[in-house]
């Protein structure tokens, strides 16, 4: 066995992922000392080339941060003006009125923003500060302190062969050492999850759960577009099959965001997440906003969708979690961004703290105590039974039982059905292939709804075909022995960009394909896999899509 010689950097803190929590903790820790060496790791090509998301922004965490941002030139300036929710059928659709719904429902005040080009703007910021950030910098591996403690990360390692071995021109990358590393990888982060698994810090705290969502950008007929206004819906074509919705902002310059999420605990193997999304485009409210019009990007990530129920342990001998990397979205509200910078900006300050006094490479027990009992915590505790209840009931049972319990929190402080348990991971929710009817998807027109394939092109993926298979099998031979036979390999659907295939030869023996070129590091993969068998890790820097402005 090879041992790699790396050469170190020292810093006061490390931050992994430059999204909205890590890019705060950042800017945060250079408000509070200018003197504070910190690094700021990108896996990404440029900040913002991996950020997806909706998205309408809650101000409330760039309002604790940067207070004076409204005068800082930041790309938010789309508010809210006109707030729909609609239940749809086949073919009509039911408006729900505002009124009924909890104030925290309500979209005033709020902002339409592409949260790639807010990070792009707040990476600005930070390095005005003196942060340094380096894109293209895949964190791969933790370094472990002789401890135990979490010491830093391996970052920038380039040129392995397909086959893993050293290939010419090989580039060891570096480590970067932190007093404290703070994870804000985003949704199911490799190395979060190795941490989380390492310390057990998921014990006592519910399994998360997750959805997959797919967005695409749309130049409209300007006639059609009305800026900012916010669409959701529920309901069509998803049905019993599974929970979920869909997204319609009114952005500037005559552009929609328009996604679709399905939660991962759907049962049926058959279903095809990608095919619900495209086939709610042939709704015809839908259909009418996006004729005459043209997509103009596409992408898809995970979302966390547990809730207070399912956030870790925040700590850990050397770091903390932040943002998605806990899982800190408000499922009905559809937002976490503010809860992320909120994280962000609390960690910053639990670790500057523990500098000045002296400290270094222990648990920020300040941090976990911040987030249980600050506005993360008040923001998640109103909303906590929305989703569980969505599970076992079902959408009528979540829409009126949830709004209750969401106004009994809101007026009271508690909920009405104290806190309801998840269950069953995402995986092992997976139903058998035999007990469910495959469901049959009107094939892509090429004008409304498109394949995975050609949408991919418009994510504007890449990855160096030479580097070894970022998507990692535990067993080679599980997804036709076992996936196949049992659940019809779910990975053929359940990916929304093609990256799974089961190809047969002339004799009808099938095989395993992993097109890993094509991955938008949604990592949906790692979570719905009813085996557990594949496992996302990071690829070589840059390496992903390079979205535009999602």
């Amino acid at each position: 066995m090879t041992t790699i010689e790396r050469e170190s950097m020292e810093y006061d803190v490390v931050i992994v992922g430059a999204g909205p929590s890590g890019l705060s903790a950042a800017i945060r820790l250079k408000q509070l000392d200018p003197d504070l060496n910190v690094v700021v790791l990108e896996k990404g090509s440029e900040v913002g080339a991996h950020i997806l998301s909706g998205a309408v922004l809650d101000p409330a965490g760039l309002d604790a941060l940067l207070p004076d941002w409204r005068s800082m030139d930041a790309p938010i300036r789309t508010e809210v003006k006109e707030d729909n929710f609609y239940l749809l059928g086949p073919a009509g659709k039911l408006r729900v009125p505002n009124w009924p719904m909890p104030p925290l429902m309500s979209n005033h005040g709020n902002y339409i923003v592409s949260m790639g080009n807010v990070c792009r703007w707040m990476a600005g910021v930070a390095e005005g500060l003196g942060v340094e950030i380096f894109p293209g910098m895949s964190a791969s591996e933790i370094v472990w302190g002789k401890d135990g403690r979490v010491a830093g990360v391996v970052a920038g390692e380039f040129g392995k062969n397909s086959d893993g071995t050293i290939g010419e021109g090989y580039e060891p990358g570096m480590e970067l050492l932190g007093k404290y590393v703070l994870l804000a990888e985003g949704v199911r982060g490799s190395l979060s999850k190795e941490v989380i698994a390492r310390f057990d810090l998921s014990r006592d705290h519910e399994p998360q759960k997750y959805g997959i969502g797919m967005k695409e950008i749309w130049e409209i007929d300007p006639a059609k577009h009305r800026e900012g206004t916010v669409t959701h819906t529920m309901g069509w074509p998803l049905g019993s099959n599974a929970g979920g919705g869909s997204f319609i902002y009114h952005a500037e310059n005559n552009q929609i965001l328009i996604g679709f999420v399905v939660h991962l605990n759907y049962a049926n193997p058959h279903l095809y997440p990608y095919m619900e999304f495209q086939r709610f485009k042939l709704h015809p409210m839908v259909r009418d906003l996006l004729e005459g019009g043209k997509r103009v990007a596409y992408g898809a990530r995970a979302i966390s969708e547990g809730g207070l129920q399912s956030m870790p342990k925040l700590t850990f001998p050397g770091g903390a979690l932040l943002g998605c990397s806990a899982g800190m979205v408000n499922v009905p509200r559809i937002k976490g961004n503010h809860n992320a910078m909120l994280s962000g900006k609390a960690a910053a300050e639990a670790a500057h703290a523990a500098l000045a006094a002296g400290r270094a490479g222990d648990e920020l027990t300040e941090y976990e105590a911040d987030v249980r009992s600050g506005p993360i915590a008040a923001d998640l505790r109103k909303v906590r039974n929305v989703k569980p209840m969505w599970s076992r009931w079902g959408l009528g049972a979540s829409l009126a039982l949830g709004g209750l319990d969401m106004w009994a929190a809101s007026l009271f402080g508690a909920p009405l059905f104290g806190s309801l348990k998840h269950g069953k991971t995402d995986a092992a929710a997976t139903g058998e292939a035999s007990k469910f009817k495959p469901i049959d998807y009107p094939r892509p027109d090429g004008k409304l709804g498109f394949d995975r394939l050609t949408n991919v092109a418009y994510s504007f993926t890449n990855h160096e075909e030479s580097q070894p298979c970022h998507l990692k099998l535990r067993d080679p031979a599980v997804p036709i022995a076992v996936n196949l036979p049992l659940y019809d390999e779910p990975a053929q659907r359940y990916c929304p960009a093609g990256v799974y295939e089961v190809i047969r030869d002339e004799a009808g023996t099938p095989r395993f394909q992993i097109n890993f070129q094509n991955c938008v590091h949604c990592k949906t993969c790692d979570i719905k896999d009813p085996t557990q068998n594949i496992v996302w890790t990071t690829p070589q820097g840059g390496d992903g899509p390079n979205y535009p402005n999602m």
